[in-house]
């Protein structure tokens, strides 16, 4: 995986938290620098220009305002306003942090932070000041979609065909983790809007109070310390798709602005008269139940059956077994890679054991088992123990036992159909010895 053309300044006084994000920032970011007082701070972006800044709130001992951070934000704005700045907060600081983003900021991570989240706000931070700035970058890849041999899978991917070329709106659904958000990258890829990335929109991750002017932007002088114009999302994706991840999240005083503007397809901004048109193609994902919540009055009517033009079922990665064992060895890759290990592969004690784990996090939680063991692996192949899953994690009954059993005949009968029975190639497909092909055939009468 390429690293992002990015130099990220971390600003901490905790010794523990720099040295975990001097592991973890360089394996995404070309350059970091990580410094404990902002005392030097405004020297260090002088002489090491960052793109992004991540910046503690707190910095004298016993003091917990943060208006330290605010007053330094206030600070490196002034100076340098090209530069994005992402506050590192405390939970208990999270409305000074919204505060700060209202004066300026990015976004904010609050500690103990999750790495997957952290990275993914820092890499948004660096794409904004690179389109800012005009400078260049290398574009993470989106991830690609697997389907899998069910008929279920093989029905969806035939619609996907069948609306992808069009402008209809699709509501996803589907439990967390199930890849919502790599099936809308699908759809966008397949569309005749593939020729501009899609824009994408956490909602659970946008307050009330700032859904207007994430979504449809601000004017210079709109609210206090609202220094600049700001483009909304709807607008950033004049010509492509947006994608509203978690549309369930959609506060009820902001639905009937959301339906206003997906049916009249303009914008205004907040502080601003003026109506601009967008041309967007609208793409949203749920893991909630909207027709129930439509029922207890949480969700507007008028807006779900606005966003469900199509609805796509994602069904959970436990009724989809073929695809847990491809998808793990293609995260063994793409994490042996990122983290220079020499995993190559899994182990037939590490596939059994995967395929008989419940999976209640779906290819999220498979992602990120696979992505510890693959750290925690010094073998060519991760083995079962790196895994480290626990017992209670795993199928047990008689009927769940029969079905990944039924899973794997499947699999190997595929196998041999596709080699013409060449037991040499099928052994090796599997990756998997011919003593243990041998049994399994004779297993399963093949």
């Amino acid at each position: 995986m390429s690293k992002l053309k990015s130099k990220i300044l971390v600003v901490d006084d905790n010794a523990g938290i720099r040295s975990a994000l001097k592991i973890l920032l360089p394996m995404r970011f070309a350059e970091v620098e990580l410094i404990a007082s902002p005392k030097v701070l405004m020297e260090t972006m002088r002489t090491f220009k960052p793109d992004v800044v991540l910046l503690d709130m707190n910095f004298e001992t016993d003091i917990n305002t943060g208006n330290e951070g605010l007053f330094w934000l206030s600070e490196l704005k002034r100076d340098f306003p090209e530069v994005e700045v992402v506050l590192f907060t405390a939970y208990a600081d999270i409305a000074l942090a919204v505060e700060g983003m209202k004066r300026g900021a990015f976004d904010f991570v609050v500690k103990p932070w999750d790495n997957a989240k952290l990275l993914g706000i820092l890499e948004e931070a660096c794409k904004k000041h690179r389109k800012v700035t005009g400078k260049a970058s290398i574009a993470e890849p989106a991830p690609t979609m697997r389907w899998g041999d069910s008929e279920e899978m093989q029905r969806l991917r035939a619609m996907v065909e069948k609306v992808a070329p069009t402008d209809a709106t699709v509501l996803i659904t589907g439990e967390n983790g199930t890849g919502k958000d790599v099936l809308a990258n699908e759809i966008h890829r397949l569309s005749n809007r593939a020729a501009k990335p899609m824009v994408g929109v956490d909602i659970g991750a946008i307050t009330d109070t700032l859904f207007e002017s994430e979504m449809f932007g601000h004017v210079k002088g709109a609210f206090t310390d609202a220094h600049a114009d700001h483009i909304g999302k709807f607008e950033q994706a004049n010509g492509t798709t947006l994608f509203l991840d978690e549309i369930g999240n959609v506060p009820l005083s902001q639905q009937a602005k959301l339906l206003r503007v997906i049916q009249s397809r303009s914008i205004t901004k907040v502080g601003d008269t003026v109506s601009v048109p967008v041309d967007i193609r609208l793409i949203c994902a749920t893991n909630m139940d909207l027709a129930t919540m439509v029922k207890e009055g949480r969700f507007r009517e008028d807006l779900f059956y606005r966003i469900n033009t199509v609805t796509l079922h994602l069904p959970p990665l436990r009724e989809r077994p073929d695809e847990i064992v491809p998808l793990a060895e293609a995260f063994v890759k793409q994490y042996a890679e990122r983290y220079h290990r020499a995993a190559h592969g899994l182990s037939e004690e590490a596939k059994q054991m995967l395929l008989r784990c419940r999976w209640s996090g779906n290819i999220r939680e498979l992602q990120n088992c696979i992505e510890k063991a693959v750290i925690y692996s010094e073998t060519e192949l991760v083995r079962a123990e790196d895994l480290q899953i626990r017992a209670s994690d795993m199928t047990e009954s008689k009927s769940q036992a029969e079905s990944l059993e039924d899973a794997e005949e499947k699999v190997i009968r595929q196998a041999m159909k596709q080699y013409n029975g060449n037991l040499s190639l099928v052994a090796k497909a599997l990756k998997i010895s011919r003593p243990t092909l041998y049994s399994r055939l004779k297993k399963y009468g093949i």
